[in-house]
């Protein structure tokens, strides 16, 4: 893709990539995992994604996970909810999350 086509819009809609054990099983079937922001709906998602790394992506599943109730020094506190994107991308394709954009 053309660099003129990037908009910022593309990077307010994915904000880091999530890297756990789990996203890491998924990078194995094509998938890879972003944190993105609260409102990006799959559209936005998927048209950012593949104007940011050149790839072509064939399935958004999107997911919000509910922050955890931790403590700390004896206090209760709450983590933020935070929305997540499953990534599916077409075969051949990949992108390596540990470079950055």
């Amino acid at each position: 893709m053309a660099k003129d086509s990037i908009d910022t819009r593309h990077y307010d809609a994915i904000l880091a990539p999530h890297i756990t054990e789990k996203s890491t099983l998924l990078s194995e079937h094509n998938a890879v995992v972003f944190k993105v922001a609260g409102g990006a709906t799959k559209p936005e998602i998927k048209a950012a994604v593949e104007a940011l790394f050149g790839v072509k992506v064939t399935a958004v599943n999107t997911l919000t996970q509910k922050g955890k109730t931790k403590r700390w020094k004896g206090k209760p506190y709450r983590r933020s909810d935070f929305k997540k994107a499953v990534v599916t991308l077409a075969p051949g394709q990949s992108i390596d999350v540990t470079s950055g954009i």
